[in-house]
């Protein structure tokens, strides 16, 4: 996006007095303050901590370990309501409770009583609570109006409990109507789509069961791969027989190598199995936080066919041969079948806590406060935060954001050891819950410790630490009028060369302060291979890189104290963050606020010129449904939106204070 030259002349007529102003720090001064920097970082990031995940002992000591730097700095810890800490509870995780029963009952009291573990689980991401009602087979639980199908049609599912095969019909031939983009997964073959579905029908409940294709195909997968490893062995048994037994090194060699090649055609023939493999999927799977309150089960296909035979004269595997070769759904009440059951699910939370520490301004503009932020929580020990998956290893998260972190605190011990005080407060808060969606920015921002009125911009840095080539991205350089002359004139003496995105909305916590209407600016050193991997390790930042970075922002926050005009806030279209799922939607231009824990998805705001801009909502607003679709969550409106294409006027209803609004949208093309 081009920068207007007028800013341009700005800078240059700034650059001159800022550069006379500055003290050049001496050389043991530098390198004092890049020690720090390493000595907070090494501890911030190691094992001991746990990689600072949410639920985690060293999520803790990290908070602890930023206060007493804070305190050691000369800092007030009295802000938050007489202490250094905002605490506030977030969700961790999910346990299976004692009583999990499942109970299937046909005509002339026929039961089946499935095994959990065995023939059936619960499932993580569903409800809690008693549930039961008749049954009835909802196909691949797809309702797609473009496609001209739907399992749903001509079913009153209300009340009833929903049998839903996994996957999506005609898998088995190339270029299906439902296979997915690139090697992409169908947005009609996520588990939140069918379940979404299901819900906005009435089911009182959900049984998924897996769809045979997947088992067929896993058997033929596996019968390669053991024909394979016996092409190994016999290979290996014709080496040994031409082997010469009189060069005893190479025979021996030979010998061995079929013994290794024989046992692993033994262990991969005796994996195989006969049957196609029909695997449940375990509680925890998918996460566990809840996609619809309504009980979810996942049953064998053995016990689904014990009540599909009886009640449709077909099994599963002959009900997905008949859909595929139709491509048209095959769904069906189960006269005289009912199932019901208990679901026990135990929710687990965690105390977690932004750490606050103020250095006071005096003067007429003391109570006016910049904030200085960083979010010091990473994602533990893998998990769904991991993008190594699978990975049970401790994510140090050194750049992800020890660094940032670090420089929060290098930045405070400037700042307070200055000789002259600042005009303005300076607020440093190290947020947590920002790898989970800026659950601690915006948590501050819905309760600041000082008004956001009086909040005259907000400086965030996450993943500095990984300084290369001198480029430093700055994000928000558009939400002032100011931004661009003010870096600028800080780029020439600093050495390096700033990237500017002009947009306020991104992905880390300064967008939770930009939906406030605060001028924003957001600096960072670039994404790399270790990023949300355990290999994200103190030995790869780039010290002297994070130093000069701090060197800037001091500056910067420096001249944002004295200057006796607040930065003037501006609109900026579109947001930094690009992060949707398989396949494109119409763009809708809305910023979710994920301090919300009411039901609906909560708006922080709306991108400027948008198409939720022009139809009138704004922050503050929580959607509740989209067209004929009910939204809980942001997950919801993110599939709703699919079912729309550019240029599509959609209703949407809000929550708007006490009252509900409707107002109509009309959607524009994808962006990104």
């Amino acid at each position: 996006m081009p920068y207007l030259k007028w800013i341009v002349v700005i800078g240059a007529v700034l650059a001159l007095p800022l550069a006379a102003a500055w003290p050049v720090y001496p050389g043991d001064a530098v390198a004092e303050s890049q020690q720090r920097l390493l000595d907070d970082i090494k501890y911030l990031s190691s094992d001991e901590l746990e990689g600072r995940g949410v639920g985690l002992k060293g999520l803790d000591l990290a908070a602890d370990y930023i206060r007493d730097q804070f305190a050691k700095a000369g800092l007030k810890l009295d802000a938050a309501n007489g202490g250094p800490y905002q605490p506030f509870t977030m969700p961790t995780g999910a346990v299976l409770g004692p009583i999990n029963t499942l109970e299937i009952v046909g005509p002339a009291a026929k039961k089946i009583e499935p095994k959990i573990n065995d023939d059936f689980t619960p499932q993580s991401y569903g409800g809690a609570g008693a549930f039961s009602g008749e049954l009835a087979f909802c196909g691949y639980g797809i309702d797609a109006a473009d496609q001209n199908y739907n399992d749903f049609a001509g079913i009153e599912l209300k009340g009833k409990v929903a049998v839903i095969m996994r996957k999506v019909p005609g898998q088995g031939a190339s270029g299906g109507k439902f296979a997915g983009k690139g090697r992409g997964i169908s947005t009609h073959a996520e588990l939140r789509t069918k379940i979404n579905n299901a819900f906005d029908k009435g089911a009182a409940a959900i049984l998924f069961v897996n769809d045979p294709h997947t088992g067929r195909q896993e058997l033929e997968n596996g019968r390669k791969q053991v024909a394979k490893l016996a092409e190994g062995a016999a290979d290996a048994a014709i080496e040994l027989e031409t082997a010469d037994p009189a060069d005893a090194e190479k025979y021996k060699a030979s010998k061995e190598k079929l013994t290794t090649e024989l046992a692993r055609y033994k262990a991969g023939k005796g994996h195989l199995g006969s049957e196609e493999p029909d695997t449940l999927m375990k509680f925890g799977y998918a996460g566990s936080e809840v996609i619809r309150n309504l009980p979810i089960v996942h049953i064998t296909r053995a016990v689904a066919d014990q009540f599909l035979k009886p009640a449709l004269g077909k099994s599963l595997t002959e009900l997905e041969a008949a859909i595929d070769q139709e491509m048209k759904p095959h769904s069906a009440l189960l006269p005289g079948w009912t199932a019901g059951g208990v679901l026990t699910i135990e929710r687990t939370q965690a105390e977690v806590k932004n750490v606050i520490a103020v250095l006071e301004g005096t003067g007429p503009l003391a109570d006016e406060t910049i904030v200085i932020g960083a979010h010091y929580d990473h994602v533990g020990k893998g998990g769904a935060g991991s993008l190594l998956p699978g990975s049970t290893d401790v994510h140090n998260g050194a750049d992800d954001n020890a660094s940032g972190t670090v420089s929060l605190l290098e930045l405070a011990r400037r700042l307070a050891v200055r000789k002259d005080k600042l005009p303005r407060r300076i607020v440093f808060i190290a947020f947590t819950g920002e790898e989970s969606g800026l659950i601690g920015s915006a948590r501050y921002t819905r309760e600041p410790v000082f008004p956001l009125e009086k909040t005259i911009a907000m400086l965030n840095m996450d993943m500095v630490g990984r300084l290369k080539d001198e480029k430093l991205t700055v994000f928000g350089t558009g939400t002032a009028p100011v931004w661009e002359g003010l870096l600028h004139a800080l780029e020439k003496d600093s050495g390096l060369q700033m990237i500017f995105k002009p947009e306020g909305f991104g992905p880390s916590d300064h967008s939770s302060f930009y939906a406030k209407q605060i001028p924003v600016l957001h600096f960072f050193t670039g994404t790399h291979s270790d990023y949300h991997r355990p290999s994200d390790d103190w030995d790869k930042i780039n010290v002297p890189g994070a130093e000069r970075i701090v060197e800037l922002i001091e500056k910067l926050i420096v001249k944002l104290a004295e200057d006796p005009e607040r930065p003037k806030y501006l609109e900026v279209k579109g947001s930094a963050q690009i992060s949707e799922r398989e396949g494109a939607r119409p763009y809708f231009g809305s910023i979710p606020d994920f301090g919300v824990e009411l039901p609906g998805y909560a708006l922080s705001g709306v991108a400027a010129g948008s198409p939720a801009d022009k139809a009138g909502l704004k922050a503050g607003d929580r959607i509740v449904q989209l067209g004929m679709v009910k939204v809980e969550n942001l997950e919801d409106f993110d599939l709703a939106l699919r079912r729309f294409s550019p240029g599509d006027t959609v209703e949407v209803t809000v929550v708007r204070g006490q009252e509900k609004v409707t107002v109509k949208v009309t959607l524009d093309k994808p962006r990104g």
